[in-house]
């Protein structure tokens, strides 16, 4: 049995016993995710959605173009991520800000690769598919589990975060290819993939697909999907959406994520109970 000190000690100056130490195994380890829950896809299908459109509204308004916007983005989500790793344990605002954000870099990082770089998006899209699975194999290897159940090492954090930076690049590239090439437009691109999404949820309830495996699925699929919703609000009539505007839609979104971030941060709702460390997976 390991103990973090020996069986007993004493207290410094008065040389009498205290209380035998607790077992390193009886410790409480805290997840820094949220738990999956009906609110967690929520958030994330309207985080990718202000990804899309945010991205759209910042290339078109800022006037620093898609490299500037790129950078500028990129060292506010750095900032967010420090904020994010120097938390103790899951904390609602801080996390899904990091989402929001990682949501317009990893957009951003897919428009820059085919706009001003010119690859296509078969290739930017096996491109990323490819750099996902190498995280995967890397972070198993290292950790013996892809499980957000247990994202309570700073390893463990960091290889989540790149693998969440590479669904949402490798969900904007495959959505777009898929758009572009079958020419659905946004509302069918839209069910197309919410139906691509269930079909992983019946796989995963009815035919017993593995629960790791299911969640990254849907989670690259809710990208391409709240991009599609976000189009079709935001772009003209003429051009097959609403004609809301980047703004509108961004706005609404915001105000939405808002609110149900704020709900959950009172009611912690999705908060993991924390685990001891006999009960975590090697």
């Amino acid at each position: 049995m390991t103990y973090e000190t020996s069986e007993t000690s004493a207290v410094p100056g008065t040389g009498g016993p205290v209380a035998p130490a607790v077992p390193a195994r009886h410790r409480l380890r805290r997840n820094k995710v949220p738990e999956v829950t009906v609110y967690f896809w929520i958030i994330k299908v309207l985080c990718t959605t202000v990804g899309e459109t945010a991205a759209d509204l910042l290339d078109e308004k800022a006037g620093l173009g898609l490299t500037g916007v790129s950078l500028l983005m990129s060292a506010l989500l750095a900032g967010v991520l420090v904020a994010q790793f120097r938390t103790h344990a899951y904390r609602a605002g801080v996390y899904w800000l990091a989402v929001a954000l990682i949501s317009v870099v990893g957009t951003l990082i897919s428009d820059n690769l085919t706009d001003n770089m010119g690859v296509p998006l078969e290739t930017s899209t096996a491109v990323f598919a490819i750099a996902l699975t190498v995280v995967f194999v890397v972070w198993f290897r290292r950790e013996r589990t892809l499980s957000i159940h247990s994202i309570d090492t700073t390893g463990r954090e960091s290889f989540y975060w790149l693998a969440v930076l590479f669904t949402f690049a490798l969900g904007t590239a495959a959505g777009d290819l898929v758009s572009e090439r079958m020419d659905l437009g946004y509302w069918l691109a839209a069910v197309l993939f919410a139906l691509a999404i269930a079909a992983v949820a019946v796989a995963h309830f009815a035919l017993g697909l593995d629960a790791v495996w299911s969640f990254w699925i849907a989670y690259v699929l809710t990208r391409p999907l709240g991009a599609s919703v976000g189009d079709y609000l935001s772009q003209p009539t003429g051009d097959g959406g609403l004609g809301l505007g980047t703004v509108v839609t961004s706005v609404l979104f915001l105000a939405v994520i808002l609110g149900l971030v704020g709900y959950l941060a009172v009611t912690r709702k999705d908060v993991t109970a924390p685990k001891r460390e006999a009960e975590l997976p090697a």
